[in-house]
C-alpha cells in the first residue's frame, strides 16, 4: 500500500466513494476518529457494509479500538469472516499485545470456517512502542508491517511534530525495527493538509529509507503518495542493468563486479529486485 487512507467508521456515507478512490488501501477508523457515544453504532455499520462487500482491488483495514478498552473485543467479533485484509492494532507497546490479538483472531476464525487469516498491522506511538518496536514487529508472523503514529507519540511529550531532525529519527528507528523482522513500514498520518510541500517532503524521505506508504487522512494526498512511494524511471533503468550484470555475473561465477562504474554484490542485486517488483506492482512494468 504506498497509500492508505483513512475514513471515519462513524461515516458510511464515505465509505464507497473511498473505495473509488486512488488509494491502495482503505483504513477504516473504529478508534480515534468515532466518538465514545457512537462506536457501537460504527461497528456494526462498518461489520455489515464489510460483510455486503464484493470483490474490490483494495487492501481493506480496520484500526480497532485499544485492547485495554471495552470495545476491543466487540471490534473482533463483528468484523472476523467480513471482507477484512489486515487489523490495525493501535497503542501497541509489547509483542505481548500481538501475541493477545492472535490468539482472539484464531479463536474466532475457529468458530467461523469461512473467516481469511487476518493479518495484523502494529501501530508504534509511544515511547515504549518506539523501544520495543523490533520485538512487536517480530512477534508473531501474521505482523505484516509497522505503523508509524506521531500525534501520539510526540504531543502528549511536547515535542514538535514538525521538526525534522526528530521526525527523521524516529522514521529510520521504525524502518529498522521492520528491517530486523522483514515487515513493511508504514510512514505517519501528515494533519497538515493545507501543507502539500511539508507531506510530499515527509513521503520522499521516508521512502528514502525504504518505508513501503504513508497514511492519507484526506483524499487530496492520495496521489501525492502514490507517486513519493514509486520508483523513478532512472531508478528502474538502473535496477534492471544491475539484473541483467547480475546474470552475467552468475554465469560467469563471479560474486562482485561493477554497474554504472559502482561495485555491486547481492545486497544491492536484493534492492534491485525490490524496485522491479515495486514498479511492477505500480503498473509501470509488466511482468
Amino acid at each position: 500500500m504506498r497509500s492508505k487512507l483513512f475514513v471515519p467508521g462513524s461515516r458510511p456515507e464515505l465509505f464507497e466513494k473511498a473505495l473509488a478512490s486512488r488509494a491502495d488501501g482503505i483504513s477504516f477508523d473504529l478508534e480515534d476518529a468515532v466518538a465514545e457515544s457512537a462506536k457501537s453504532e460504527a461497528r456494526n455499520q462498518l461489520a455489515s457494509f464489510l460483510a455486503s462487500l464484493g470483490t474490490t482491488d483494495k487492501t481493506l483495514v480496520v484500526r480497532v479500538n485499544g485492547q485495554d478498552t471495552a470495545h476491543y473485543q466487540a471490534d473482533l467479533e463483528a468484523l472476523v469472516g467480513t471482507r477484512l485484509d489486515i487489523i490495525n492494532l493501535p497503542k501497541v507497546e509489547g509483542p505481548e499485545q500481538i501475541l493477545q490479538l492472535v490468539a482472539d483472531l484464531q479463536r474466532l476464525e475457529q468458530q467461523r470456517p469461512a473467516a481469511a487469516n487476518v493479518q495484523i498491522l502494529a501501530n508504534i506511538e509511544s515511547p515504549r512502542g518506539l523501544r520495543m518496536a523490533a520485538e512487536i514487529a517480530g512477534a508473531h508472523p501474521r505482523v505484516m508491517g509497522l505503523q508509524l503514529g506521531f500525534a501520539d507519540l510526540l504531543e502528549p511529550l511536547g515535542i514538535n511534530r514538525h521538526e525534522a531532525s526528530v521526525i527523521r529519527q524516529i522514521q529510520l528507528a521504525v524502518r529498522m525495527a521492520a528491517g530486523e523482522a522483514n515487515v513493511a513500514a508504514y510512514d505517519a498520518a501528515f494533519a497538515a493538509i493545507k501543507d502539500v510541500e511539508g507531506y510530499r517532503e515527509e513521503a520522499r524521505f521516508a521512502r528514502s529509507l525504504g518505508f513501503t506508504g504513508k497514511s492519507c487522512i484526506h483524499p487530496t494526498q492520495i496521489d501525492m503518495a502514490n507517486e513519493a512511494f514509486v520508483p523513478a524511471a532512472e531508478e528502474i533503468e538502473r535496477a534492471r542493468r544491475v539484473l541483467a550484470a547480475a546474470d552475467e555475473a552468475d554465469a560467469a561465477g563471479v560474486g562482485a563486479y561493477t554497474v554504472d562504474g559502482h561495485m555491486v554484490d547481492a545486497p544491492f542485486v536484493q534492492r534491485a529486485r525490490t524496485v522491479i517488483e515495486q514498479a511492477r506492482q505500480a503498473g509501470l512494468l509488466t511482468p
